[in-house]
């Protein structure tokens, strides 16, 4: 028998073997095949990745969502019983509900106490705040027993030239080896995007605000 007739042969075993199911065991049986394949991509890649470091995490874009995923991980970190700290450049004075439940679990805040710059539209000012704020960021990342950095809006700091790159770079990269760092704000130095582990663009499609809805305790901040 010729191997072409050998593989006719095998197809048509499969299709008089399938003719005895139903349709509903079949799509079954295909959906299995695809998710056990999925698995076994997925259990090759968590095999492959055995290596253990502090991540760079940068979560970048123009969408709502940065801060907010951000908190996300310094609450799963705490969750963990690991010690965190946040650092916030370019914030509101009003009431952060993320900081008040989160220093109430043992996290350590900085915040830059001018607020937003477009407020006091003073540089100088806004200048000595933000060098303020990030010597603490500093000595927060020489800190070992520190696990994880939140160093919200950020980018602003270095897109204003407040702050100079190649400092934030030389913190970034010397800090303890298995500490995780989150960096946050929109148009993020090219340079800490190509030191970062991970990061993730968030894209706006709508926003309530540009509607007219004004920011609101409890989801807005």
């Amino acid at each position: 028998m010729t191997e072409k007739n050998k593989v006719a042969r095998s197809a048509d075993k499969n299709v008089d073997k399938n003719a005895d199911k139903s349709a509903d065991e079949i799509k079954a049986e295909r959906h299995k095949a695809r998710q056990q394949k999925l698995k076994d991509g997925v259990d090759a890649k968590i095999a492959k990745a055995q290596e253990e470091k502090g991540i760079l995490l940068v979560l970048t874009g123009n969408g709502k969502g940065k801060s907010t995923s951000g908190f996300g991980t310094i609450a799963r970190a705490v969750g963990h019983g690991k010690k965190a700290a946040v650092v916030q450049f370019i914030k509101g004075n009003w009431e952060c509900g993320e900081r008040t439940l989160l220093e109430g679990a043992g996290v350590e805040f900085h915040v830059m106490g001018t607020g937003f710059t477009w407020e006091t539209q003073d540089r100088e000012k806004d200048t000595a705040a933000a060098l303020e704020a990030w010597e603490a960021a500093e000595t927060l990342l020489k800190d070992e027993s520190i696990d994880c950095i939140m160093l919200d809006e950020l980018t602003y700091m270095v897109s204003y030239h407040y702050l100079e790159v190649d400092r934030v770079l030389e913190a970034l990269m010397n800090r303890p080896p298995m500490q995780h760092v989150i960096v946050t704000g929109r148009a993020c130095h090219r340079s800490i995007i190509e030191m970062a582990d991970t990061v993730s663009e968030v894209k706006p499609i709508k926003h309530a605000f540009d509607a007219g809805i004004k920011a609101q305790p409890g989801f807005d901040y």
